[in-house]
């Protein structure tokens, strides 16, 4: 048995490479595996410089290409589509199952063994890798396929042979020719998105893909003047992408605040670890045996006391027989190590918590940026820099406006992110001056990262991306908040359905007008989507158009 297949494979391998007869199996195994083109370079790069020995066994370009060579057109448009599916899934589980190798075996250098057993436990879904690149490859495929189907019935429609169906269905003619039920069409592969298991992965793939076809849908009303008219000069110099941050740190700040299991955990500890002078570590001498307050324990306890109306500090040193000086339950009781030694000149317990050895809200605040803003600068000079390494042939060629670009962009998130988070904390302070206690007691977390949010107006330029990447992060907190609180019931598989609306948009304003969909990699990964190949559409019709005017004149 094994001798007979040994002799079939071999006289396989002989027939590619001298023209003989090839069963099907083999000739379906290679057109699913490489495209002619691709062998060519393969052939061109690899095989040629092989021994002669593994020259002979391979075939020529050309025979190859007769080999994979489909009988029609569609054929090879098929095969082309489920072979970038077969690599995608391929691809896509590698680097899954890679992360997750990776990940366990730190976890289990860190101790987080028992946990991993807990978490199994509960009972994951299965083969999750396998499902997550099954529904992406599935959606790539089938994407190109209902593409071309469309293209396809519009083409046939608009044949004369189909002139008595145009007159018997003026509706479903009108439908199915026009311009962008292809784009629409082909989005109904966004159901695939199901294959993949039910948790936050999906959740945070639909709301991206909502933001972004929010974002390109606005570029492309933009773009063809209906908000701003003809004239974009019209537009107001001061309205941006910026303005969503007020909101988005606003509710962020207030579900870190009272919501914390519906905040990002990794946001959380980037603020607390960047509230110097409002987040009270515990101090070096202080007694090892006595407990301190953690970071979210502090954060509780504010929470606490906004929901207590913000009462009035009662110092423990100008009232040492007072048993309890701090009101509420334990969340407010654990701050007591951090109150008990607060400078009796304040006045309100919130100001003893966030900033106890100083009774100045002002010069709390000029400390802040004193301290935070050094260190904020370090982090962003060093992510920036980084990234600015990959662009290493404008810095050789212009240094200076490479350098200044940079030092720019460095600046302004530094400020941006130093600001909201400061003011943030001390419009709290601020709030205890203009406001009775009684006031929007709780209203006031989302008030104070409203300002805090202000601050995006100083990188305004050229950090749309960072807004929007926040903007998503409130639109999953809100959705986790709304569901906690019974504001609102989800739907089944409703993150599915999100989805499928957001590519159907993209797929749309991509067909109307390429040049809204922002980014050469996110148009041209559009364009692997639909099976035009790995172009940019938005630089092919500016081409096109470049070529008409010089026609004209």
């Amino acid at each position: 048995m094994s001798s007979s297949s040994r002799r079939s494979s071999s006289s396989n391998i002989s027939n590619i490479s001298k023209g003989g007869p090839i069963d099907p199996i083999t000739r379906t195994a290679l057109r699913y595996t490489i495209s002619p083109r691709e062998y060519e370079l393969l052939h061109a790069y690899l095989i040629s410089r092989a021994p002669a020995k593994v020259q002979k066994k391979t075939p020529s370009p050309p025979r190859y290409e007769k080999i994979t060579a489909s009988s029609s057109e569609g054929g090879d448009y098929n095969t082309a589509a489920v072979r970038a599916a077969l690599r995608v899934f391929v691809g896509l589980y590698s680097v899954l199952k890679g992360i997750e190798v990776v990940t366990g075996a730190i976890a289990k250098r860190r101790g987080g063994a028992a946990k991993t057993v807990n978490a199994a436990a509960v009972g994951p879904p299965r083969y999750k890798n396998a499902r997550v690149a099954l529904s992406f490859s599935s959606i790539l495929l089938f994407h190109r396929l209902l593409h071309r189907f469309f293209l396809r019935i519009r083409s046939s429609l608009n044949e004369d042979n189909a002139a008595p169906f145009r007159r018997r269905n003026p509706g479903i003619t009108k439908a199915l020719t026009s311009k962008y039920t292809p784009a629409l069409g082909a989005s109904l592969a966004g159901f695939l998105l199901g294959l993949s298991p039910s948790d936050q992965m999906r959740v945070t793939i639909a709301i991206y893909a909502l933001s972004r076809s929010l974002e390109y849908g606005y570029n492309a009303l933009a773009e063809n003047g209906y908000i701003w008219g003809k004239d974009s000069e019209s537009r107001p110099w001061w309205f941006g992408s910026w303005m969503l941050v007020p909101f988005t740190c606003g509710q962020l700040l207030h579900a870190f605040v009272f919501d914390r299991d519906c905040f990002p955990e990794a946001f959380g500890a980037f603020i607390l670890k960047r509230s110097p002078e409002y987040i009270q570590t515990r101090p070096a001498d202080y007694l090892s045996n006595k407990p301190w307050p953690h970071t979210f324990d502090i954060v509780d306890g504010l929470a606490e006391i906004s929901k207590l109306k913000w009462p009035p500090f009662v110092s423990p040193i100008l009232f040492p027989n007072n048993k309890q000086t701090l009101p509420g339950s334990l969340a407010v009781q654990r701050l007591a190590p951090i109150t008990a030694p607060a400078h009796p000149g304040t006045k309100h317990t919130s100001c003893a918590v966030l900033h106890p050895h100083d009774p100045s809200c002002a010069r709390t605040y000029l400390k802040y940026w004193i301290t935070a803003f050094p260190a904020i600068a370090k982090f962003f000079t060093l992510f920036y820099g980084a990234f600015a390494l990959l662009g290493y042939k404008s810095l050789i060629a212009a240094p200076a406006p490479f350098l200044n670009r940079v030092s720019k962009r460095i600046l302004a998130m530094s400020i941006f992110v130093a600001g909201s988070i400061g003011t943030s904390w001390g419009s709290i302070c601020l709030f205890h001056t203009f406001l009775p206690r009684t006031t929007l007691p709780t209203q006031r977390w989302f008030l104070g990262g409203f300002l805090g949010g202000m601050w995006a107006f100083v990188a305004r330029h050229r950090e749309r991306d960072n807004f929007m990447y926040s903007l998503r992060m409130s639109m999953d907190s809100l959705w986790k908040v709304g569901k906690k609180h019974g504001w609102w019931r989800g739907v089944k598989n409703g993150d599915v359905l999100v989805f499928v609306a957001s590519l159907a948009l993209v797929d749309f304003v991509y067909e109307k007008n390429p040049g809204a969909v922002q980014g050469k990699m996110i148009r041209k990964g559009m364009g692997m989507l639909r099976g035009d190949g790995w172009v940019d559409r938005a630089e092919a019709v500016k081409e096109v158009e470049e070529k008409e005017e010089k026609k004209l004149q």
